[in-house]
């Protein structure tokens, strides 16, 4: 597939197979993240590949009791570091940080896609719980989870605007 055809096949997946992910598989959505663009290079983030089921129940529950969280193989968290307030001041720690997750996390599900497997963006959970769950440093701030699996479902096609109601072109 080209990436574009990736782009638009891709779907977020909420019902996994019961299929561990290959490692050399895990090894490229590694791979994925730590070669998305970055605010000045800073890369101002930091991922946790959970696999430990019961860490991954925590998530799900720090997740408003998003269950399907749990029964994913393979959870990431995606994490700001805001460290980068150091050279971007608040606009780093509050933007640029975000933003150098939110490439990583698309490379990593156009290449989960890629790959077979199934992923969705969970943005609704407890900040502070889930930092207490992974142990996290207090310049970590945990933005995304990630559930990661075979998928076990085919959603349909999302609507999507219109290019000339999400575009404009200036001359």
């Amino acid at each position: 597939m080209n990436i574009l055809e990736v782009i638009k096949k891709r779907r977020s997946i909420r019902k996994f197979q019961e299929k561990n992910i290959p490692k050399e598989v895990v090894d490229k959505l590694a791979e994925a993240v730590i070669w998305a663009p970055s605010a000045g290079n800073l890369q101002s983030r930091k991922f946790y590949f959970v696999f430990n089921q019961k860490i991954k129940e925590e998530l799900g529950n720090a997740a408003l009791g998003q269950s399907f969280i749990s029964q994913a193989p393979l959870v990431i968290v995606g994490c700001t570091d805001d460290r980068v307030f150091k050279q971007y001041r608040d606009r780093g720690k509050d933007l640029y940080a975000i933003c150098d997750v939110a490439t990583a996390i698309e490379n990593l599900m156009l290449l989960a896609f890629e790959q077979g497997l199934g992923s969705v963006w969970v943005g609704k959970f407890e900040e502070k719980e889930v930092a207490k769950i992974l142990d996290l440093p207090k310049n970590l701030r945990p933005v995304v989870i990630i559930p990661i699996g075979y998928p076990a479902e085919k959603p349909e096609i999302p609507p999507r605007l219109p290019k000339d109601k999400a575009i404009t072109i200036i001359k």
